[in-house]
């Protein structure tokens, strides 16, 4: 007798601008999975925030999620089946079986920051990834830094500055930047993702329209000293036991690896491992795995470091918690340069995904005082 295959809902597209790039990272990831074990499902989140229920293909997507792609879902009904009886393990959705496995695949907000991630603890459904608490840090970058720097890990300098602070005092904030930070540096929101609405700002007079984009994507951003460095990224795979990939090397073809460099410009280089010195990748897979754990993350994630060129310092940029997946993603190819081909990434995904939500499961939520 053979055991039911585990259907497994792979949620993607969303209000994020990531849009397009996550529905080619659901796509790909669904395309891994071992169909004799998985039994793929989609669902997408168009820009105005719709839910859809496509069934078991994307057929009818093409580069985005567009209204009446499907089933329109009502979250209140099927994802929490709160009209009725829930079923004994999943969730309900589109009126054809349960879901006993969620994948966000929704790069940037609502997706990666945590939204996702509580309604799936809200249905008790397991799913691939950070949990909220680590999705929400990995998003943000100011919080995010300002742990990673206390636990005595170098991060290039910043400073942030919210769109209060801008709109009335912005000789203040011009001051503090020149005198904290100093040109050229960076200006990013510090909610947003895929390098959206990052400037390099090279002299004075272009800060005012570097933080003016920022605020279009966040109210709070954040304020770097540029450093002439080397960008380099390494993967990291486990819940409790986690582990690090090999280290790899982005050789962005604009001046920075912003969207344009990551998405639309073929001409970025990624090389795989990076041709570092072997303590130097000792160093930063260590400390891949040391960000992994102390900003709660579980599944997966790609952190970021910096190597200054001159002076061989590693920094770290950031982690992302739900790296793309796309046939040009660093992620994915870190683990197939360290021994992990796709579908087995894929697979080791979905287990952890059910190995945490197992271990859930014995969580007690009431207390007695025997009185």
């Amino acid at each position: 007798m053979t055991s039911r295959r585990l259907r497994v809902a792979v949620i993607f597209g969303g209000k994020s601008v990531e849009h397009e790039v996550s529905v080619v990272s659901a796509r790909s990831f669904a395309g891994a999975m071992d169909r004799s074990k998985y039994e793929p499902v989609f669902i997408g989140v168009d820009r105005e925030g719709r839910w859809y229920f496509l069934g078991a293909g994307m057929e009818g997507v093409g580069e985005r999620v567009l209204p009446g792609c499907g089933e329109e879902i009502d979250l209140l009904s099927h994802v929490f089946a709160s009209a009725g009886p829930r079923p004994k393990s999943g969730v309900q959705v589109g009126g054809s079986g349960r879901i006993d496995v969620v994948v966000p695949m929704i790069h940037g907000s609502f997706g990666e920051d945590g939204c996702i991630q509580g309604l799936c603890e809200l249905a008790g459904v397991a799913y691939v990834g950070a949990g909220v608490l680590g999705s929400a840090l990995g998003m943000d970058k100011i919080t995010m830094k300002r742990l990673v720097e206390a636990e005595g890990i170098s991060v290039p300098n910043f400073i942030e500055v919210t769109k209060w602070e801008w709109q009335r005092q912005p000789r203040r904030v011009k001051s503090r930047v020149r005198a904290r930070i100093g040109y050229p540096c960076f200006v990013k929101p510090s909610n947003s993702g895929s390098s959206v609405g990052i400037t390099k700002v090279n002299e004075a007079r272009a800060l005012t329209g570097a933080i003016n984009t920022a605020l279009q994507f966040d109210r709070r951003l954040i304020v770097e000293k540029a450093i002439d460095a080397r960008e380099l990224e390494c993967g990291v795979l486990g819940n409790d036991e986690a582990i690090a990939s090999v280290v790899g090397e982005v050789v962005p073809s604009n001046e920075f690896y912003d969207y344009e460099a990551k998405y639309v410009d073929k001409g970025s280089e990624l090389i795989i491992p990076a041709r570092i010195r072997e303590r130097a990748s000792h160093n930063i897979r260590s400390c891949a795995v040391r960000v992994f754990k102390l900003l709660d993350v579980s599944g997966m994630a790609r952190v970021d470091f910096l190597m200054d060129r001159s002076t061989k310092q590693i920094y770290f940029s950031e982690l992302n918690s739900v790296p793309g997946f796309t046939d040009i993603s660093m992620y994915p190819k870190l683990w197939e340069a360290s021994g992990v081909p796709y579908p087995e990434l894929v697979d080791r995904l979905i287990q952890l995904a059910l190995q945490r939500h197992h271990e859930k499961a014995g969580r007690r939520f009431d207390y007695r005082t025997g009185r």
